[in-house]
């Protein structure tokens, strides 16, 4: 069985304290994790500083709610993106104890969803070997490096995700890119804005492209909340 969970939209920490909750709690069944944000926000890995990369005073004018993760990782917007949580216990039988096992395991169904949504079958693929970064704070922003079994399209970045593991099973994060970021504002709310922006138009693939409207946006998510569903119920075997 896979139980599903939608949240729908609420604060960034809302949403950051379920997962944790979840992983707390998990028992014998997968769970796949959907929400929203109730406003734009962001979310970065549990040992980042976000006054090390973030101008705050920028982020408290422009109204953009931040949250700490559980799993490691960057930086990611939840802005133009859809995000999603898939729990693992250790029971099951598709669990490993190889984190990059778990990670090519959740995001090959992932793949399969890409392809289908957005009728990209031609080359997108996991990418084997981490990008070398582009400048010292890029590695810690998720959408301006990819990494081992990121999903990439004809090179640059699609999806990403960050794990945690516990002796009760995983948690994964992930996030999949839909309209291009808007560079103004992560030039205002970013120290390093201008090299993070440089990175993300290298390596970021974003299938709605600049600008979509807000019910374009909207689609979108509503057809990736319905996919994902289907998908991870036939990855798990249910």
């Amino acid at each position: 069985m896979l139980c599903v969970i939608d949240t729908e939209s609420s604060s960034a920490e809302s949403n950051m304290s379920r997962d944790a909750q979840l992983l707390d709690s998990l028992e014998e069944e997968p769970i796949l994790h959907l929400y929203g944000w109730e406003r734009p926000s962001a979310t970065y890995g549990h040992f980042i500083d976000p006054a090390g990369y973030f101008d705050m005073e920028a982020i408290k004018r422009r109204e953009i709610s931040l949250a700490r993760r559980s799993t490691g990782g960057g930086i990611v917007f939840h802005i133009w993106d859809y995000a999603f949580s898939f729990l693992m216990p250790s029971s099951h039988p598709y669990f490993s104890t190889n984190t990059l096992d778990n990670y090519r395991f959740v995001n090959e169904i992932v793949l399969e969803v890409i392809k289908k949504l957005f009728l990209i079958d031609d080359c997108i693929h996991l990418i084997a070997d981490d990008f070398p970064a582009k400048g010292p704070s890029c590695s810690h922003f998720c959408m301006a490096r990819p990494t081992q079994y990121d999903v990439v399209y004809k090179g640059v970045k699609i999806a990403g995700a960050a794990q945690r593991r516990t002796k009760k099973g995983y948690l994964h994060q992930g996030t999949i890119s839909l309209a291009s970021p808007d560079e103004a504002l992560l030039r205002e709310l970013l120290i390093s804005g201008n090299e993070v922006v440089s990175a993300m138009e290298e390596y970021t693939f974003a299938p709605l492209g600049k600008s979509p409207s807000t019910d374009l946006l909207a689609e979108a998510r509503s057809s990736l909340r319905d996919a994902l569903k289907i998908a991870f119920r036939a990855g798990c075997g249910v």
